[in-house]
Protein backbone atom coordinates (compact mmCIF):
# COMPACT_ATOMS: atom_id res chain seq x y z
CA UNK A 1 0.00 0.00 0.00
CA UNK A 2 1.53 3.29 -1.12
CA UNK A 3 1.75 6.17 1.35
CA UNK A 4 2.40 9.83 0.60
CA UNK A 5 2.34 13.03 2.62
CA UNK A 6 -0.19 14.86 0.44
CA UNK A 7 -2.68 13.38 -2.02
CA UNK A 8 -4.16 15.83 -4.51
CA UNK A 9 -7.33 14.79 -6.32
CA UNK A 10 -7.96 16.61 -9.58
CA UNK A 11 -5.85 17.94 -12.46
CA UNK A 12 -7.57 21.22 -13.20
CA UNK A 13 -5.89 24.58 -12.40
CA UNK A 14 -6.44 24.10 -8.66
CA UNK A 15 -4.97 20.62 -8.50
CA UNK A 16 -2.02 21.46 -10.74
CA UNK A 17 -1.24 24.60 -8.73
CA UNK A 18 -1.44 22.62 -5.47
CA UNK A 19 0.88 19.93 -6.84
CA UNK A 20 3.50 22.46 -7.95
CA UNK A 21 3.45 24.29 -4.61
CA UNK A 22 3.53 21.09 -2.53
CA UNK A 23 6.44 19.84 -4.61
CA UNK A 24 8.29 23.11 -4.01
CA UNK A 25 7.68 22.52 -0.29
CA UNK A 26 9.53 19.18 -0.66
CA UNK A 27 6.49 17.07 0.19
CA UNK A 28 5.94 13.56 -1.10
CA UNK A 29 2.80 13.94 -3.15
CA UNK A 30 0.49 12.00 -5.42
CA UNK A 31 -1.53 13.84 -8.05
CA UNK A 32 -4.58 11.82 -9.10
CA UNK A 33 -6.59 12.67 -12.17
CA UNK A 34 -6.46 12.70 -15.94
CA UNK A 35 -3.36 13.51 -17.97
CA UNK A 36 -5.76 15.20 -20.38
CA UNK A 37 -6.29 17.70 -17.55
CA UNK A 38 -9.75 19.06 -16.73
CA UNK A 39 -12.24 18.64 -19.56
CA UNK A 40 -13.56 22.10 -18.68
CA UNK A 41 -10.11 23.55 -19.37
CA UNK A 42 -9.30 21.49 -22.45
CA UNK A 43 -12.57 22.43 -24.19
CA UNK A 44 -12.40 26.16 -23.43
CA UNK A 45 -12.35 28.28 -26.59
CA UNK A 46 -10.29 31.18 -25.20
CA UNK A 47 -9.22 32.29 -21.72
CA UNK A 48 -8.43 35.99 -21.34
CA UNK A 49 -7.76 36.60 -17.63
CA UNK A 50 -5.05 34.05 -16.74
CA UNK A 51 -1.79 35.94 -15.96
CA UNK A 52 1.08 35.05 -18.27
CA UNK A 53 -1.12 33.18 -20.75
CA UNK A 54 -3.02 35.92 -22.61
CA UNK A 55 -5.86 34.89 -24.92
CA UNK A 56 -4.91 31.23 -24.50
CA UNK A 57 -6.96 28.36 -25.90
CA UNK A 58 -8.01 25.76 -23.37
CA UNK A 59 -6.11 23.00 -25.16
CA UNK A 60 -2.93 25.09 -25.05
CA UNK A 61 -3.40 25.81 -21.34
CA UNK A 62 -3.79 22.09 -20.66
CA UNK A 63 -0.60 21.42 -22.63
CA UNK A 64 1.22 24.10 -20.61
CA UNK A 65 0.05 22.46 -17.37
CA UNK A 66 1.34 19.06 -18.52
CA UNK A 67 4.66 20.53 -19.58
CA UNK A 68 5.22 22.26 -16.23
CA UNK A 69 4.32 19.12 -14.29
CA UNK A 70 6.72 17.10 -16.43
CA UNK A 71 9.51 19.63 -15.88
CA UNK A 72 8.92 19.38 -12.13
CA UNK A 73 8.97 15.60 -12.27
CA UNK A 74 5.37 15.32 -11.05
CA UNK A 75 3.59 12.26 -12.38
CA UNK A 76 -0.17 12.02 -12.78
CA UNK A 77 -1.74 8.86 -11.38
CA UNK A 78 -4.69 8.17 -13.65
CA UNK A 79 -6.98 6.47 -11.16
CA UNK A 80 -10.52 7.36 -10.18
CA UNK A 81 -10.86 8.01 -6.44
CA UNK A 82 -14.15 6.56 -5.24
CA UNK A 83 -13.92 7.48 -1.56
CA UNK A 84 -11.68 9.10 1.04
CA UNK A 85 -11.83 7.74 4.59
CA UNK A 86 -10.42 9.42 7.72
CA UNK A 87 -8.36 6.80 9.58
CA UNK A 88 -7.13 8.85 12.55
CA UNK A 89 -3.68 10.16 11.72
CA UNK A 90 -3.97 9.49 7.98
CA UNK A 91 -6.51 9.09 5.16
CA UNK A 92 -7.25 6.06 3.01
CA UNK A 93 -8.15 6.77 -0.61
CA UNK A 94 -9.97 4.08 -2.54
CA UNK A 95 -8.50 4.32 -6.04
CA UNK A 96 -9.66 1.53 -8.30
CA UNK A 97 -8.77 -1.78 -6.70
CA UNK A 98 -6.09 -0.36 -4.42
CA UNK A 99 -5.91 1.85 -1.36
CA UNK A 100 -3.58 4.82 -1.06
CA UNK A 101 -2.62 6.34 2.28
CA UNK A 102 -2.00 10.06 2.71
CA UNK A 103 -1.40 12.28 5.72
CA UNK A 104 -3.30 15.15 4.08
CA UNK A 105 -5.70 15.40 1.17
CA UNK A 106 -6.45 18.29 -1.18
CA UNK A 107 -9.76 18.12 -3.04
CA UNK A 108 -9.63 19.81 -6.45
CA UNK A 109 -12.26 17.70 -8.17
CA UNK A 110 -14.39 20.44 -9.65
CA UNK A 111 -18.10 20.81 -9.14
CA UNK A 112 -20.80 18.27 -9.93
CA UNK A 113 -22.98 19.91 -12.57
CA UNK A 114 -25.68 17.23 -12.77
CA UNK A 115 -28.11 16.73 -9.93
CA UNK A 116 -28.35 13.22 -8.45
CA UNK A 117 -30.99 11.09 -10.08
CA UNK A 118 -34.00 10.22 -7.93
CA UNK A 119 -33.06 7.12 -5.98
CA UNK A 120 -29.32 7.53 -6.62
CA UNK A 121 -28.29 8.70 -3.16
CA UNK A 122 -30.69 6.36 -1.37
CA UNK A 123 -29.24 3.30 -3.16
CA UNK A 124 -25.59 4.36 -3.05
CA UNK A 125 -23.64 1.40 -1.66
CA UNK A 126 -26.71 -0.82 -2.08
CA UNK A 127 -26.48 -1.59 -5.77
CA UNK A 128 -25.40 1.87 -6.95
CA UNK A 129 -21.71 2.76 -7.26
CA UNK A 130 -19.52 5.54 -8.65
CA UNK A 131 -16.44 3.38 -9.39
CA UNK A 132 -16.47 0.49 -11.85
CA UNK A 133 -12.91 -0.63 -11.18
CA UNK A 134 -13.67 -0.66 -7.44
CA UNK A 135 -16.91 -2.65 -7.47
CA UNK A 136 -16.94 -4.60 -10.73
CA UNK A 137 -15.89 -7.87 -8.99
CA UNK A 138 -19.15 -7.76 -7.02
CA UNK A 139 -21.05 -8.24 -10.28
CA UNK A 140 -18.96 -10.91 -11.97
CA UNK A 141 -21.23 -12.88 -14.29
CA UNK A 142 -24.16 -10.56 -13.60
CA UNK A 143 -25.92 -7.67 -15.34
CA UNK A 144 -24.81 -4.08 -14.82
CA UNK A 145 -26.05 -0.75 -16.10
CA UNK A 146 -23.81 2.26 -16.71
CA UNK A 147 -25.17 5.81 -16.72
CA UNK A 148 -22.32 7.85 -18.20
CA UNK A 149 -22.11 11.63 -18.47
CA UNK A 150 -19.07 11.93 -20.76
CA UNK A 151 -17.18 9.85 -23.35
CA UNK A 152 -14.25 9.56 -20.92
CA UNK A 153 -16.31 7.05 -18.94
CA UNK A 154 -16.44 4.55 -21.81
CA UNK A 155 -13.27 2.81 -20.61
CA UNK A 156 -15.11 1.93 -17.40
CA UNK A 157 -17.84 0.23 -19.44
CA UNK A 158 -15.17 -1.68 -21.38
CA UNK A 159 -13.72 -2.93 -18.10
CA UNK A 160 -17.15 -3.98 -16.83
CA UNK A 161 -17.76 -5.80 -20.10
CA UNK A 162 -14.76 -8.01 -19.36
CA UNK A 163 -16.19 -8.99 -15.96
CA UNK A 164 -19.97 -8.93 -16.23
CA UNK A 165 -22.29 -11.13 -18.25
CA UNK A 166 -24.17 -8.13 -19.62
CA UNK A 167 -23.53 -4.38 -19.69
CA UNK A 168 -26.26 -1.87 -20.55
CA UNK A 169 -24.86 1.58 -21.38
CA UNK A 170 -26.84 4.82 -21.15
CA UNK A 171 -24.84 7.71 -22.70
CA UNK A 172 -26.01 11.01 -21.23
CA UNK A 173 -23.97 12.94 -23.81
CA UNK A 174 -24.30 13.75 -27.51
CA UNK A 175 -21.20 12.01 -28.89
CA UNK A 176 -21.56 8.53 -30.35
CA UNK A 177 -20.06 5.94 -27.95
CA UNK A 178 -17.16 3.78 -29.13
CA UNK A 179 -17.69 0.49 -27.33
CA UNK A 180 -17.50 -3.26 -28.03
CA UNK A 181 -20.52 -4.69 -29.87
CA UNK A 182 -21.38 -6.79 -26.81
CA UNK A 183 -22.16 -3.63 -24.80
CA UNK A 184 -25.83 -2.69 -25.22
CA UNK A 185 -26.13 1.04 -25.92
CA UNK A 186 -29.49 2.54 -24.98
CA UNK A 187 -30.05 6.04 -26.36
CA UNK A 188 -32.66 6.95 -23.75
CA UNK A 189 -32.32 9.51 -20.97
CA UNK A 190 -32.10 7.95 -17.51
CA UNK A 191 -34.46 9.72 -15.12
CA UNK A 192 -34.54 7.52 -12.01
CA UNK A 193 -32.94 4.57 -10.25
CA UNK A 194 -35.26 2.25 -8.33
CA UNK A 195 -35.22 -1.27 -6.94
CA UNK A 196 -37.58 -4.23 -6.85
CA UNK A 197 -37.16 -7.89 -5.93
CA UNK A 198 -33.51 -7.39 -5.00
CA UNK A 199 -32.57 -5.85 -8.36
CA UNK A 200 -31.97 -2.29 -9.47
CA UNK A 201 -34.04 -0.60 -12.18
CA UNK A 202 -32.88 2.20 -14.47
CA UNK A 203 -35.98 4.11 -15.50
CA UNK A 204 -35.77 6.19 -18.66
CA UNK A 205 -38.22 8.47 -20.41
CA UNK A 206 -39.19 5.48 -22.58
CA UNK A 207 -38.83 2.33 -20.49
CA UNK A 208 -37.35 0.38 -17.58
CA UNK A 209 -34.17 -1.73 -17.52
CA UNK A 210 -33.28 -4.23 -14.80
CA UNK A 211 -29.73 -4.79 -13.56
CA UNK A 212 -27.96 -6.25 -10.55
CA UNK A 213 -25.83 -3.13 -10.17
CA UNK A 214 -25.87 0.43 -11.53
CA UNK A 215 -22.78 2.57 -12.06
CA UNK A 216 -23.31 6.34 -12.27
CA UNK A 217 -20.17 7.80 -13.84
CA UNK A 218 -19.56 11.54 -13.81
CA UNK A 219 -16.39 13.60 -14.06
CA UNK A 220 -16.77 14.57 -10.39
CA UNK A 221 -18.43 12.98 -7.37
CA UNK A 222 -20.39 15.12 -4.91
CA UNK A 223 -17.95 16.05 -2.11
CA UNK A 224 -20.15 14.77 0.72
CA UNK A 225 -20.25 11.36 -0.95
CA UNK A 226 -16.53 11.35 -1.75
CA UNK A 227 -15.47 12.19 1.82
CA UNK A 228 -17.91 10.98 4.51
CA UNK A 229 -18.40 13.54 7.27
CA UNK A 230 -17.29 16.52 5.21
CA UNK A 231 -19.34 19.67 5.81
CA UNK A 232 -20.86 20.98 2.60
CA UNK A 233 -23.19 23.69 1.34
CA UNK A 234 -25.15 22.18 -1.51
CA UNK A 235 -22.65 20.89 -4.04
CA UNK A 236 -19.77 22.90 -2.54
CA UNK A 237 -17.31 22.23 0.31
CA UNK A 238 -17.17 24.73 3.15
CA UNK A 239 -13.65 26.14 3.58
CA UNK A 240 -11.96 29.01 5.40
CA UNK A 241 -9.32 31.39 4.08
CA UNK A 242 -6.66 28.69 4.49
CA UNK A 243 -8.71 26.29 2.36
CA UNK A 244 -9.25 24.11 5.43
CA UNK A 245 -12.43 22.03 5.48
CA UNK A 246 -14.37 20.79 8.50
CA UNK A 247 -12.11 17.70 8.63
CA UNK A 248 -8.54 18.33 9.90
CA UNK A 249 -6.11 17.31 7.19
CA UNK A 250 -8.58 17.77 4.32
CA UNK A 251 -8.28 20.89 2.18
CA UNK A 252 -10.18 22.00 -0.92
CA UNK A 253 -9.69 24.42 -3.79
CA UNK A 254 -11.21 25.49 -7.08
CA UNK A 255 -14.80 25.12 -8.26
CA UNK A 256 -15.56 22.65 -5.47
CA UNK A 257 -15.36 25.54 -2.95
CA UNK A 258 -17.95 27.66 -4.77
CA UNK A 259 -18.28 30.52 -7.21
CA UNK A 260 -16.81 32.24 -9.10
CA UNK A 261 -15.88 29.32 -11.35
CA UNK A 262 -12.69 30.90 -12.67
CA UNK A 263 -9.39 29.22 -13.60
CA UNK A 264 -7.33 31.96 -12.01
CA UNK A 265 -9.30 31.72 -8.76
CA UNK A 266 -8.82 27.94 -8.70
CA UNK A 267 -5.06 28.25 -9.21
CA UNK A 268 -4.74 30.75 -6.37
CA UNK A 269 -6.74 28.55 -4.02
CA UNK A 270 -4.63 25.55 -5.02
CA UNK A 271 -1.52 27.42 -3.94
CA UNK A 272 -3.06 28.30 -0.57
CA UNK A 273 -4.36 24.75 -0.04
CA UNK A 274 -0.90 23.29 -0.66
CA UNK A 275 0.76 25.72 1.74
CA UNK A 276 -1.81 24.85 4.41
CA UNK A 277 -1.49 21.11 3.76
CA UNK A 278 2.31 21.29 3.98
CA UNK A 279 2.05 23.14 7.30
CA UNK A 280 -0.39 20.50 8.56
CA UNK A 281 2.03 17.69 7.67
CA UNK A 282 4.85 19.57 9.40
CA UNK A 283 2.74 19.82 12.55
CA UNK A 284 2.14 16.08 12.44
CA UNK A 285 5.90 15.54 12.29
CA UNK A 286 6.55 17.78 15.29
CA UNK A 287 3.91 15.99 17.37
CA UNK A 288 5.40 12.54 16.78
Amino acid sequence: MERVEIAIIGTGPGGVSAALTACNRNKRIMLLGSREMSAKVAKAHEIRNYPGLPFVRGADMAAAFRDQLDRMGIEITEKRVGAVYAMGDYFALQAGEEMIEAEAVILATGVVQAKPLPGEEELLGRGVSYCATCDAPLYRGKTTAVIAYSPSEEKEAVFLNEVCARVIYFPMYKEEPTLPESVEIIREKAVEIAQADGRRIVKTEDGEYFADGVFVLREAVAPGQLVPGLETEGQHVKVNRKMETSLPGVFACGDITGTPYQYVKAAGEGNVAAISAAAYVDRLRRSE
